[in-house]
């Protein structure tokens, strides 16, 4: 049978060979064109953490454009849970002495009777009597007046050093009146009498140490409030007089000022966004906070969508700053090569900083961890400031266990001008480890305690004082991962020259 071409047939061959000329003249290269590297282009699928990948001809698919937004979504909330967390601890400080009455610019939360574990703070010392208040500067400049030898420092709302008050302060432990600046203020200001300081943020944060001598707790509450006030500048009473703050004893109270790990997180941080000035932080920040939907000015209201993405995201970001508090991968931390004792002051910076460099890890331990920011914290003179180490862990590398028993030993002479302290912490909370013993450490003024003749002493941890130690013990419980930190008060040089270091915490069988 022969060939039959119709018409229509023709016509299709025809477009068939139109259509293959066409596809042999495409094969040609461009008369520009470039000799294009494979790495800068976009391959049409590729395998990923988050999945397959997929574009035509570089453009996504929609299942792709889903994934890098949620990623992107993901780690951004994760970013600002890292870098949020300095304004949320303020605000939850400020938040949490609020609920107990001490409230902004005319409260003064005090601790009577020293601090114990039922009040939730980041690391706080039992041994020494505190006062803590919080400014609200959108009101106007703010006078505070401190009593002699106190310390202490004043903190903006994103945890920066304004100032230090006391005896690492400009008053140098003389007492004196401190006025504070709103941003951005253009009024009249007094030309003397005052130290004046001109902070970022509006929020202030303001507590010192105030110390215990000879057991007198009461007599160093009363000093305190004696030399302590604050007020908004040129205010008076009917009387003509300065009005006098409120002190609120916090004592044994039950509240909480630790920052949250969980979603609400971002409810804390758009608090913080919407108390001040657009820009109280660096553009690349406000930037980052906006991204995930905290703005000045506008209400957080994430979506379903969006909500989900943040629930994960601060997990993640809660798991990333825990592991980098208790398993820090920087060498830096340790103060020694072969003791477990760690720093997050690496460099003896308290702005986290290696020249150019801000060391973000570093920052991230101490803000996990602690409350306070000062020069004198991490960077103590001889003979003044405090110094301090901090171990999760036992000399073996071990996680601390609260079922069993320790013991470490600070060679003689501790080199503490004023004194040391060991304080024991929750893991969970980082707070106060929750026991029957108050104080919840011990320190060099601890009735009883034993020291050797060559002013060594060994300190017992554990569930049940060892027989004949009980003045130099501490007690954990069962079940609960602890920590603690050393404190030195008044460094002498053998700290600062490592010729003197502590012993590790070991297990006692």
């Amino acid at each position: 049978m022969g060939l039959v071409i119709t018409f229509r047939n023709r016509v299709a061959l025809a477009a068939c060979f139109v259509i293959a000329a066409a596809g042999a003249a495409s094969a040609e290269p461009p008369t520009y064109s470039a000799d294009v590297p494979a790495k800068i282009t976009t391959p049409d699928s590729v395998e990923t953490r988050l999945g397959t990948l997929r574009f035509h001809n570089g453009v996504p698919d929609e299942a792709t454009v889903k994934l890098v937004y949620d990623n992107l979504d993901f780690s951004r909330g994760v970013e600002a849970f890292l870098q949020g967390m300095p304004a949320t601890s303020v605000r939850a400080l400020c938040n949490g002495v609020e609920s107990v009455g001490a409230k902004a610019n005319q409260g003064i939360a005090i601790t009577d009777d020293l601090e114990d574990a039922r009040s939730l703070f980041l690391t706080p010392n039992t041994t020494t009597v505190y006062a803590l208040t919080c400014l609200d500067l959108s009101a106007g400049p703010m006078v505070l007046e401190v009593p002699t030898g106190v310390l202490g420092p004043v903190d903006d709302g994103y945890f920066r050093w304004v100032t230090d008050v006391g005896l690492t302060g400009p008053d140098a432990g003389r007492g004196g009146r401190y006025l504070f600046v709103p941003p951005g203020y253009k009024g009249e200001l007094p030309s003397e009498g005052y130290f004046v300081k001109a902070p970022r943020t509006n929020t202030l944060l303001v507590f010192f140490r105030v110390f215990v001598k000879d057991g007198d707790i009461a007599g160093s509450v009363a000093h305190a409030k004696a030399g302590t006030n604050v007020y908004p500048l040129n205010a008076t009473t009917e009387s003509g007089e300065t009005p006098k703050a409120e002190f609120v004893n916090i004592s044994g109270k039950k509240f909480n000022t630790i920052s949250a790990n969980d979603f609400s997180f971002y409810d804390e941080l758009n608090q913080v966004v919407q108390a001040e000035p657009a820009d109280f932080l660096d553009p690349d920040k406000v930037g980052l906070f906006a991204s995930i939907g905290i703005r000045k000015g506008q209400p957080f209201a994430p979506d379903a969508r969006m909500k989900a993405i943040l629930t994960d995201a601060v997990a993640v970001g809660n798991a990333t700053a825990r592991t980098n508090l208790v398993d820090s991968r920087d060498p830096r931390t340790r103060f020694y090569p072969d003791r477990q004792w760690f720093t997050p002051f690496v460099g003896g910076s308290y702005q986290f900083l290696d020249g150019a460099e801000r060391l973000l890890d570093a920052q991230m331990m101490f803000f996990y961890y602690a409350t306070g920011i000062t020069p004198a914290m991490s960077f103590a003179k001889v003979g003044s400031g405090s110094a301090y180490a901090g171990s999760f862990k036992d000399a073996k590398g071990d996680a601390l266990d609260g079922g069993k028993t320790y013991k470490v030993t600070l060679p003689g002479p501790v080199p503490a001008k004023e004194f040391w302290s060991f304080v024991v912490y929750d893991n969970q909370t980082r707070g106060l480890l929750e026991t029957d013993q108050k104080t919840a450490g011990v320190d060099s003024h601890h009735p009883g305690l034993k020291t050797d003749a060559d002013g060594s002493v060994t300190i017992w941890f554990g569930p049940k004082a060892p027989a004949g130690a009980e003045n130099n013990w501490v007690q954990t419980m069962p079940g609960r991962g602890w920590n603690t930190l050393l404190r030195l008060y008044g460094p002498l040089e053998p700290w600062f020259d490592k010729s003197w270091k502590p012993g590790d915490i070991e297990p006692v069988e």
